[in-house]
């Protein structure tokens, strides 16, 4: 083999992003080895991009090592992933709803984001962090750890530091080997989907309709990853139960490649046709709309219909000074009352409009807020928000309620609002 030890500085940590570059210089020399690094301020190049920090990091970084790779003629970079990254994945993949494809983790060996010619390779994955720790001690290897690690506003380290250490600790001392084991057999799973799916693309197969389910919703989502397009379940399921309606979609922030040009600041029409497939129907860029409605909560609850949506609210006293936080269910949300008030505004987002998420210690730009939540673009501009009559926005869709307006111990009436999409 030869080696060629690689390092990219993200600068997120000053000093101490410089110091990890220093220690990998000094021990690829230590032994031997070549060393090349790379560096770019990832902070800037997110907020330029419109991308996420994490999306903004792995892109500039698969794009140095590429780059370094071809240089070279190197086919196969190898990167350092192990299994407790593996377990992460799954959990960080499974709160965000995604399928087999994605809860099966990362592969072995895939092609780089940044040049499908290249390979990538993950000779660790069946490693356990312990291990490789307790042989880089024995091997006399010095090592660092990224403080960053332990921060707990990041929801992967609160997934390492507190989910899975309190599920091991409560409901499985073997968690670690059950999730792998799980890993693996949804991945061979989900192989078997994409291969009959893939055959029947390749055939220009009939009678889509006849399909198993998971082998559809496979054709929908691979020829949508083609086009570049954001693939998320309820696109796809449009895309599937109805045939020739065209829906609005958002390009794909994870395309690098062969659909850099597209601009994904633009949604994009799609249909499907009754054989199954997808064709770009037009550009739709969406519009701000302006359509609001103000309802008075008259009473101990009432109904409110406003353009595709049906919303039921009830008002209802709280225990007298006992308090326990609300479970929350589907479509459903409760507020303080008195500090919702009597009279709402229900509308869509506008310019400029703010937002302080429940948890958050200060407002944020609600643009910002969707973009960290990975809300499509396209999908932005249909959320439903509820205001004050002062223009606060206490509710907004799907998403988290406004810090200011949970119920605390001082509470004295609950606001139960629940909401269904009509069609």
């Amino acid at each position: 083999w030869r080696l060629i030890v690689a390092h990219f500085n993200h600068q997120l940590r000053g000093r101490s992003s410089d110091a990890d570059e220093r220690l990998v210089k000094r021990t690829a020399k230590k032994v031997g080895l070549p060393f090349v690094a790379g560096r770019a301020n990832v902070k800037k190049f997110a907020r330029e991009q419109k991308l996420s920090l994490e999306m903004a990091a792995r892109k500039l970084r698969h794009d140095f090592l590429a780059k370094e790779a071809a240089k070279r003629k190197i086919r196969r970079i190898a990167l350092a992933h192990h299994g407790d990254d593996q377990v992460e994945l799954f959990f960080l993949r499974l709160l965000r709803g995604a399928g087999s494809e994605g809860l099966a983790g990362m592969k072995w060996q895939s092609p780089s984001p940044a040049n499908p010619k290249l390979q990538l390779v993950r000779p660790l994955l069946d490693q356990t962090k312990s291990a490789l720790a307790a042989y880089a001690v024995e091997m006399r290897v010095p090592f660092r750890e990224d403080a960053s690690n332990a921060q707990l506003d990041m929801q992967r380290n609160r997934i390492r530091h507190e989910l899975i250490p309190w599920l091991r600790k409560r409901h499985q001392p073997a968690l670690e080997r059950v999730i792998l084991r799980q890993m693996e057999l949804l991945g061979a799973e989900s192989e078997f989907v994409t291969a009959a799916a893939k055959a029947w693309l390749e055939a220009k197969g009939e009678n889509f309709d006849k399909l198993h389910i998971s082998v559809q919703r496979r054709c929908l989502q691979l020829q949508m990853q083609q086009l570049g397009l954001a693939a998320d379940f309820e696109t796809i399921e449009q895309l599937r139960l109805v045939a020739n309606q065209p829906i609005c979609v958002a390009s794909s922030q994870s395309d690098f490649t062969q659909h850099a040009t597209r601009n994904t600041q633009q949604p994009i029409a799609v249909q499907r046709d009754a054989s199954g497939i997808i064709t770009i129907h037009q550009s739709a860029a969406p519009k701000f709309a302006q359509d609001s409605l103000k309802v008075r909560l008259q009473g101990t609850g009432g109904e409110i219909l406003f353009e595709n949506a049906r919303i039921h609210w009830t008002r209802r006293k709280t225990a007298n000074g006992t308090f326990r936080a609300p479970l929350r269910g589907v479509n459903c949300e409760i507020f303080d009352a008195a500090k919702v008030g009597k009279d709402v505004i229900l509308r869509h987002w506008q310019p400029g409009d703010r937002f302080q998420p429940i948890g958050m210690e200060k407002d944020v730009k609600l643009q910002d807020f969707f973009t960290n939540q990975k809300v499509p673009r396209v999908k932005r501009h249909e959320l439903l928000l509820g205001t004050t009559v002062s223009g606060e926005i206490f509710w907004a869709e799907g998403l988290r309620i406004g810090e200011r307006f949970k119920l605390d111990k001082k509470s004295g009436h609950g606001l139960k609002w629940r909401w269904e999409r009509l069609c």
